[in-house]
């Protein structure tokens, strides 16, 4: 059997995909692959994700540079969510978000609203020209 095959593709052909640091274990970014972009992330050992927004497949970085160096591709006990250890490239600090923030998830819930806690690296428009 092919390990492509094991994994438990949604009904459009996609799974969730968590990127994490593989050094500070710092929670990067989700995002959707679906079987050709894990083919090619685990050939390349880089990110590659499928953007549901634009319909094709996403070279993490290809617009922005900031690429992810894959070390581990895991899966889930019921095989249906991936988690990608990698490491963040392009910018010291590294920057996954296309905000400019070193994580997706820079909003913290307090007290009844949204708040970031984590602060631009990068100006998103000196990113994306």
């Amino acid at each position: 059997m092919d390990w492509l095959d094991q994994v438990k593709w949604d009904s459009a052909g996609l799974v969730p995909v968590i990127a994490q640091e593989q050094g500070s274990g710092d929670v990067l970014m989700f995002a959707w692959m679906n079987r050709e972009a894990l083919r090619k992330t685990a050939e390349l050992g880089r990110a590659v994700y499928f953007s549901r927004s634009r319909n094709r497949l996403w070279f993490k970085g290809e617009e922005s540079g900031h690429v992810q160096q894959v070390h581990e591709i895991r899966m889930d006990c019921d095989n249906d969510v991936l988690l990608l250890k990698v490491t963040q490239l392009g910018h010291d600090p590294s920057i996954a978000c296309h905000t400019g923030r070193h994580s997706c998830f820079f909003q913290r819930q307090e007290g009844g609203r949204w708040v970031s806690v984590e602060p631009v690296l990068k100006n998103p428009s000196d990113i994306y020209t």
